[in-house]
């Protein structure tokens, strides 16, 4: 491992040759100390939207001898670079696809590339390297809704699933001592909160010794207890899952009233794992006396690429019909009432919370959290326009149809749900324009509804924690 000076301005994209001898990178174009000082006294502390653009060069950094890289420019381009893909055809084949979590590794000698896990369908989520990397390699991968410990002896050995408790490991780390690698690591699940562990071999890890109790509180409370949940959607036949939380006391109970919390995203899912948290509020709420769905709706990790796929072009009409089908399911299994059923979510839970109002009255309450209503306004004003490229198939001039099929905005007038809106001030993962839309639409539809604003907070709401604390008391 080496470090590069690449200077000071910030790097916009960059990518590996074919054969990974050479990194290109894009960057902006330098400013004179002049230059600079010229601008500021022109502008003062106004912005000027895009900075105007400088362009960017695109240089090339070969590593044939890694003593010395050799730094060059390739070429100037007047806009701003924002991603790099090598191709020695001078073309790429095929359209870009988003995929699970996978792991790759780089032989700096040869410039070999390898995956591992190449036959495990869901997502990978960590890894670390056992005996500096002389041994195994640790893989933490998640598959449905449980992160297990796997490991691999090479890119061409046999996954293996190693024998842990259930539930969510995370965040794990090894240290090489004494000829011995020792294993540190979070673990949780629905009943087991949060705590760091310890074992000597990778093959033991259910004698593993708890490290901290920085949760212990929670052990000494009646909490709610959850399972696994699976439905079909009738429409394809596609298996969907869930995570059940009961009231505390009331496991497997029947007739209760329901509150689906879905989950942002999409490319995300909710595991067996401990959360508490403005944001992973179930097990606050169904301490409320609520059952609590958490739907692994299409677009979820844990499911394999072609779940995770299927959201493309229909990223609010598939999921949301996953949804609806749980929530017949529970109905026809007697566990939830018919008569006090909610729906709320956060981000894209949010955007799919604000769907599901339009093409439904059965939802006594909705609970929308910085959720989208219209496309245009989407690519227009958020930080990550991609997302709508992607998900709609192109810009909102080729693919007017579908930006406004799938906008909510354009069927809100078959709305009757009361609805409670959160946004941050300052969100522009999701822009605060789409909760004024919401509001505005509601109000002119004479349908119950409320607005709470955070000032100075983003898309995560972290700044001040009364905002949190508001946020699940609203």
């Amino acid at each position: 491992m080496f470090s590069l000076a690449l200077g000071k301005e910030p790097i916009h994209a960059f990518t590996w040759s074919n054969t990974n001898t050479s990194l290109y990178y894009a960057t902006r174009t330098s400013w004179t100390n002049e230059s600079e000082s010229a601008y500021k006294n022109e502008w003062k502390d106004v912005i000027e939207h895009r900075d105007r653009d400088r362009g960017d060069p695109i240089y090339r950094v070969d590593f044939e001898d890694l003593t010395q890289p050799r730094i060059e420019i390739v070429t100037n381009i007047l806009l701003r670079v924002v991603e790099l893909i090598f191709t020695g055809e001078g073309s790429i084949e095929g359209e870009y696809r988003d995929t699970q979590g996978r792991l790759y590794s780089l032989n700096v000698i040869d410039g070999g590339i390898h995956r591992w896990a190449n036959q495990f369908t869901g997502s990978i989520t960590n890894y670390a390297l056992l005996e500096h990397g002389q041994q195994d390699v640790i893989i933490l991968g998640q598959l449905n809704t449980e992160v297990q410990v796997y490991t691999q002896q090479s890119p061409t050995s046999p996954l293996i699933k190693q024998t842990g408790w259930n539930g969510t490991y995370e965040k794990l780390v090894t240290t090489y001592v004494g000829n011995l690698s020792r294993i540190a690591f979070i673990h949780s699940s629905l009943d087991t909160p949060q705590e760091v562990y310890f074992v000597n071999s990778i093959d033991r890890l259910k004698t593993a010794q708890i490290v901290t109790k920085e949760n212990e509180i929670f052990t000494q409370r009646n909490l709610p207890k959850g399972k696994s949940y699976r439905w079909l959607n009738k429409e394809d036949g596609t298996e969907i899952e869930g995570l059940l939380l009961y009231p505390p006391d009331k496991f497997e109970q029947k007739n209760l009233s329901l509150l689906i919390l879905i989950h942002g995203g999409p490319y995300t899912a909710r595991l067996n794992a401990f959360r508490s948290d403005w944001y992973s509020c179930a097990m606050m709420i169904a301490t409320e006396d609520w059952l609590v769905l958490q739907p692994n709706y299409r677009g979820s990790t844990g499911y394999g690429d072609e779940f995770l796929h299927d959201v493309i072009h229909e990223f609010l009409s598939r999921p949301c019909k996953d949804i609806l089908y749980g929530v017949d399911a529970l109905i026809r299994d007697e566990i939830a009432n018919p008569k006090k059923l909610a729906i709320g979510g956060y981000s894209y839970g949010g955007y799919l919370t604000n769907w599901l109002i339009t093409q439904t009255t059965r939802f006594n309450v909705a609970l929308s959290g910085a959720g989208g209503v219209e496309n245009v306004v989407d690519w227009g004003t958020n930080d990550m326009p991609i997302s709508n490229f992607y998900f709609l198939d192109g810009f909102p001039w080729e693919k007017p149809d579908r930006y406004q099929r799938e906008a909510a905005i354009f069927q809100l007038d078959q709305v009757r749900t009361p609805t409670h809106i959160v946004t941050g001030e300052n969100d522009i993962r999701v822009p605060v324009a789409h909760s004024y839309l919401l509001e505005r639409a509601l109000y002119a539809l004479n349908v119950p509804h409320k607005l709470i604003v955070f000032p100075n907070e983003g898309h995560n709401i972290d700044r001040n924690p009364w905002h949190e604390k508001i946020k699940i008391r609203e």
